[in-house]
């Protein structure tokens, strides 16, 4: 083995295309426009999904034990701490309760006002994070028939090759026709699968969380009936006895 010689420079190869990035060009150029709309939907969903995750962060919508710990402070008695608990979290189940508690503590305003606007403030407050969750749904039922769409404007490609072909049949017309077309299902399936799971975990949250918000304001309109009740100690005999013709004053 030779030694290389002292201070020669040394060749670095340049650095070839990325095989991914070329393997996709090359689907994306097989796929035609179904491929292309497919992708671009999928970009529209990741942006989608992203802004969605930011949002029920901001709004902390995994944080449940803040609201929780406000209530058990409210009926404890504690208005003043449990007020300031629920104001330390933006979780929209927190802030629809704070808004029951001010307004029970209203003696100028109905029970029944009060649980309407209660009731309004948290629909809004739902509403806002079901935004954008529409097109989510539209792109995952859509995917898979885009990609069923081009699977069969391929597979009428390819059977027209062959027809065109006539007696000269190649083999692999028809197999490299095939594989063009179940490539824009597989890229269909592969948009649609992710956005339905992500689709399924947020409404779940959304449905979570109004289940929160439902069970914790009824709680500030009801009473504790597994709490503890004071019973009231019996009468004495003595006291449903008629009185004595003649006794002594």
């Amino acid at each position: 083995m030779e030694n290389q010689q002292a201070g020669a420079p040394l060749t670095v190869e340049p650095a070839a295309e990325p095989e991914m990035l070329a393997q996709a060009l090359e689907w994306l150029s097989a796929g035609g426009p179904v491929v292309a709309i497919l992708l671009a939907m999928s970009v529209i969903a990741v942006a989608i999904v992203s802004l969605k995750l930011w949002q029920f962060w901001s709004a902390r919508i995994g944080d449940r034990e803040t609201a929780r710990r406000g209530l058990a402070l409210y009926r404890a008695g504690k208005t003043a701490r449990a007020a300031e608990t629920l104001r330390s979290t933006p979780n929209p189940a927190a802030r629809v309760l704070l808004l029951a508690m001010r307004g029970r503590a209203r003696r100028d305003l109905e029970e029944a006002k009060v649980r309407e606007e209660v009731t309004r403030a948290g629909l809004d407050m739902l509403e806002t994070l079901r935004g954008h969750m529409r097109p989510l749904e539209v792109i995952a039922t859509l995917a898979p028939l885009l990609g069923l769409f081009g699977t069969v404007l391929g597979m009428i490609s390819a059977f027209q090759q062959l027809e065109q072909a006539g007696n000269r049949i190649d083999p692999a017309i028809l197999s490299g026709g095939i594989w063009e077309a179940l490539l824009t299902t597989a890229v269909g399936l592969a948009v649609a699968i992710p956005t339905v799971a992500a689709v399924n975990w947020l409404e779940r949250a959304v449905d979570r969380l109004a289940h929160d918000m439902d069970n914790l304001v009824t709680q500030v309109f009801t009473e504790d009936l597994a709490a503890p009740v004071a019973t009231e100690q019996s009468p004495s005999p003595a006291a449903y006895r008629a009185p004595v013709a003649g006794a002594a004053e």
